[in-house]
């Protein structure tokens, strides 16, 4: 039985995405996640037949469901059903009136939340749920601005489309899309990697400085390749559990940091264009492989950027905003105190050779990280920044966290399970006795060990 269980990254950031209109790449009536979950249980104490009534009255008004599933109530004696109702299949509205007039409570989660302000937010619950939003993307990877680098240039946009419709494609459980990138585009890779591993001694963080040696021994790192995302992220589930994903284009706030709670970093494939190698208006593989993928090899940045992503889950739009906002200040842009002096961890000084530069002199405002107040603050998204946070390290970032997720406004608490790859829900006081049970055992296990020791 089942339970309810981006990015500036050179001397100049990108302009904000805007939403595509139809095209071939964003087609109405192919979003799988379109469907909503009801989660309610009978009004009166639980007789025989009791789910046979409630399934009859989908059948009754055409409601097709595609997931079916009970479980004891944690919120009153008895049971509770969960199912899964297809959208665009008969008179929904019918159906949840009929289910009002005979339910104790009943509770909609849906990925169109907005339409019910009652709804809790649709997130995925497995990591194969990533595929049904990975191509809800805000801009395909091949529509470029006027102003971009590489607008004018037919071979470049052609070679954008490319990459993009591979990762459109791919689904998970897929070996990662090879790629074969060209004498050009290496050449792009070759000038950004030997402008930045120039500054990397001295103004990256000791985890970026330790893990980098290890990714020139293990992935291929070099000034002449350009490292395959296959061979990346193998490396970093040996080391954290994190994975890459390929993705089409940028993807909405609420999707993406919903792959980071099951530890998946949606990155791109293509790379700037060669006439200005040393900046880019949007992700390329410079700035995900050079600024991100590092810091994802280190436990205590890897469990921090999980928080984020777990917190986000099913959280109201005004969280995910300020959840978005910190994950700008710290996983983009964030710094960090080391041995008495400032250091960059953030991807997007990480992979920007000018902003790396500007980030520690004395021009910025700094401030120190509390997601409280980072999370409400401005900023701007087409300069360098004039204000940055700093965690004096990434274990006290993360209880910070921790600690803002708990005041978002959920009715339950969610738990990522590394055994099944899925968030668990907890809501119920069974699941919180099995949960102890497990602490419990851990514990145990600590204290032998100890005493072995």
């Amino acid at each position: 039985m089942e339970t309810l269980s981006q990015d500036t990254l050179s001397t100049s950031p990108p302009d904000k995405p805007k939403l595509m209109q139809g095209g071939n790449y964003i087609a109405e009536g192919r979003d799988s996640t379109k469907s909503t979950w009801l989660l309610f249980s009978p009004g009166t104490r639980d007789k025989a037949g009791s789910l046979a009534k409630f399934l009859s009255v989908f059948s009754s008004h055409g409601v097709n469901l595609s997931h079916i599933e009970s479980r004891s109530s944690a919120r009153r004696p008895g049971y509770e059903f969960m199912v899964e109702c297809e959208h665009g299949s008969g008179d929904f509205g019918a159906a949840l009136d009929d289910l009002k007039k005979d339910t104790g409570y009943l509770t909609i989660i849906s990925r169109n939340y907005k339409d019910n302000r009652s709804a809790v937010p649709w997130f995925p619950r497995r990591i194969r749920d990533l595929d049904k939003f990975a191509n809800q993307i805000l801009s395909y990877g091949s529509e470029l601005d006027a102003d971009h680098p590489g607008f004018t240039d037919p071979e470049y946009r052609a070679r954008r489309k490319y990459f993009a419709d591979i990762a459109y494609n791919y689904k998970h459980g897929q070996p990662l899309p090879h790629v074969e990138y060209t004498k050009e585009e290496t050449a792009t890779w070759g000038v950004v990697f030997q402008k930045l591993t120039e500054l990397y001694p001295t103004h990256a963080c000791k985890e970026h400085n330790h893990v980098f040696p290890l990714l020139i021994e293990n992935c291929g790192y070099r000034e002449d390749n350009i490292p395959q995302l296959e061979d990346v992220s193998n490396f970093l589930k040996d080391c954290t559990g994190f994975t890459l994903r390929p993705v089409a284009g940028l993807l909405s706030s609420r999707d993406f940091l919903a792959g980071l709670a099951f530890r998946v970093f949606h990155s791109t494939q293509y790379i700037r264009h060669h006439s200005r190698p040393l900046y880019t208006p949007e992700p390329d593989v410079c700035h995900e492989l050079l600024g991100h993928a590092p810091l994802f090899a280190d436990p205590a940045f890897a469990q921090f950027s999980q928080e984020i992503g777990l917190a986000s889950l099913g959280a109201p739009d005004d969280y995910i905003e300020r959840l978005a906002t910190c994950f700008w200040f710290t996983v983009e842009f964030g710094l960090c105190r080391q041995d008495g002096q400032l250091k960059a961890y953030g991807a997007g000084l990480l992979s920007s050779f000018g902003e790396l530069q500007y980030c520690l002199s004395s021009e910025p405002e700094l401030k120190e990280f509390n997601p409280e107040v980072t999370g409400e603050q401005k900023y701007p998204i087409t300069e360098y920044q004039p204000i940055y946070f700093v965690a004096n390290s990434f274990e006290s970032a993360k209880d910070k966290m921790i600690k803002f997720a708990q005041t978002i406004p959920r009715d339950f608490a969610v738990r990522y399970n590394p055994y099944t790859q899925s968030i668990d829900i907890l809501d119920s006081q069974k699941q919180m006795r099995d949960l102890l049970r497990e602490v419990h055992q851990e514990m145990n296990l600590l204290l032998n060990t100890m005493e072995k020791l």
